[in-house]
């Protein structure tokens, strides 16, 4: 039962495989940008792909703010608020990779760091 659950939840945080396997990078810049996109209403122009986006994005999170606990944080050390909404943080994202297409072939974690690191870099000690 738990590995039907799983497959499920596999199934619908990935929206497109095919995609994937065509960037190369399973999530790259511009697979990231159509999972993070909305029309003009708002809504997801990908079903589900918004699960998929914010999932990447607070993985990535979640992975910068270990690495900050060890002491070896990355040179874009960003500070992104506990307050901060998964709906904030994908528009943030998708404004940014909108705006900076050279990203497209490449992996999107390093876009997403530097989407979020212009908002919410960490304060100078």
């Amino acid at each position: 039962m738990r590995f039907l659950l799983l497959m499920m939840f596999m199934i619908s945080i990935v929206p497109n495989v095919a995609q994937a396997e065509k960037t190369g990078a399973l999530i790259s810049g511009a697979y990231l940008l159509e999972l993070c996109k909305r029309d003009a209403n708002g809504k997801e122009t990908v079903a589900g792909g918004h699960a998929t986006c914010q999932a990447y994005i607070a993985g990535l999170i979640d992975y910068h703010n270990l690495l900050r606990s060890l002491g070896t944080s990355p040179n874009i050390d960003l500070c992104v608020p506990q307050t901060a909404k998964l709906n904030d943080l994908q528009d943030i994202v998708w404004q940014y990779l909108d705006k900076n297409a050279y990203h497209d072939s490449f992996i999107a974690a390093p876009a997403v760091s530097l989407a979020l690191f212009q908002v919410f870099p960490c304060k100078k000690k």
